[in-house]
């Protein structure tokens, strides 16, 4: 990430850190780290009109991912209209920032019929988001291993969806809130990398170590893709599977179900043993999925709270492909290619209409 291991970077950096190297190419000293961290604590509150937003959205109890689209939006409004300036386009990006947390901790305790929190300005970014959620400041077991999660997603090169939308988008010189707005749309979608909840309920279906292997060779014989393993750019093992094992093994040590951990381990061995038995050749290793699922749920977060955890962290690369994006000035023009009908002749509406008519047997 950035010319750094990710392996290193993620379970050792701040994601405040994370998210300065990435919008500036640096890591910050500490100066410019503090500031950065004041910065974004001012910023973290909610306007008015953002909560009222998330509050019409837990009446009507709509999905999280909706929720967050439809708020994040509001980050830019200002009282007076027109292009983006310089200042104005990092303010808002700044602003995306800082408050996506809240928007989902925020909507998180609506839709439970609970009051929001307020971020607390002394704690750093992740334990913020667990405070918001729980309203208890989190151990510093459970805002590391968050914070190893947020930066292993913040950046992941240029997928096709999120990071791709987004630079379309600011290529027309648009702003950096509707950029985002459209990389929430494209982390929505189901084809992007699937919601990582999936790989945690196999685990706890098969409930024994004992059951994997019958369990897992009835999938595959019925051609039941296994959750959290295979990936169409990784044909090893994903780097970013092993620093989240890492984390979930610390983290599972001192505040989750070691039992749970050691199941979900038994479980990966024999499925990467069965994938390999059932599709040679193919190297199908365990990926990001299968240990944000555990991670996850180690923190306690609810399963439909997996996705727009994992935004509130790629929001910090969503922006920084946006800065880089807007330095050029260029739009993105894809070419297509036609693949359809060609030299078919005008025929009139009248004709049209005679010709179905004939077909359908209409008596004109």
């Amino acid at each position: 990430m950035a010319g750094f291991p990710v392996e290193e970077l993620a379970a050792q950096a701040s994601f405040e850190e994370t998210a300065y190297l990435l919008w500036h190419d640096a890591l910050p000293d500490a100066r410019q780290l503090a500031g950065f961290r004041e910065e974004l604590a001012a910023l973290r509150p909610l306007s008015r009109i953002t909560t009222d937003i998330l509050r019409a959205a837990a009446t009507e109890r709509a999905p999280a991912m909706d929720a967050l689209r439809a708020a994040v939006g509001t980050s830019g409004l200002r009282a007076t209209g027109g292009v983006s300036t310089a200042d104005e386009f990092y303010d808002d990006a700044l602003a995306l920032l800082a408050r996506f947390l809240t928007i989902v901790a925020s909507y998180r305790r609506l839709l439970d019929g609970e009051e929001p929190v307020a971020p607390d300005p002394t704690l750093g970014h992740a334990a913020n988001y667990l405070y918001m959620l729980d309203g208890e400041p989190p151990g510093v077991g459970a805002a590391r291993a968050l914070e190893t999660y947020l930066n292993t997603v913040a950046d992941h090169g240029m997928n096709a969806s999120t990071f791709f939308a987004a630079r379309v988008i600011v290529s027309t010189r648009s702003d950096v809130v509707s950029a985002v707005v459209g990389a929430v749309g494209a982390l929505k979608g189901p084809l992007h990398g699937g919601a990582p909840g999936p790989a945690l309920d196999m685990v706890f279906e098969i409930g024994a170590a004992e059951r994997a292997e019958n369990y897992l060779r009835e999938k595959l014989e019925r051609g039941v893709r296994l959750m959290g393993f295979g990936h169409r750019v990784y044909k090893v093992r994903d780097p970013r599977a092993e620093v989240l094992a890492q984390a979930a093994e610390r983290l599972y040590e001192t505040e989750g179900d070691d039992a749970l951990y050691e199941l979900a381990r038994r479980v990966e061995k024999k499925s990467v043993e069965l994938l390999a038995e059932y599709k040679p050749g193919r190297n199908l290793q365990t990926n990001v999925e299968f240990y944000t699922t555990l991670l996850l749920h180690g923190l306690r977060l609810p399963s439909n709270l997996f996705t727009p955890t994992f935004a509130v962290g790629r929001v910090a690369g969503w922006t920084a492909h946006c800065m880089e994006q807007r330095a050029p000035d260029r739009l993105i023009h894809p070419q297509s290619a036609y693949t359809g009908a060609r030299t078919r002749p005008w025929v009139p509406l009248e004709e049209r209409q005679r010709r179905r008519n004939q077909q359908i047997g209409v008596v004109t």
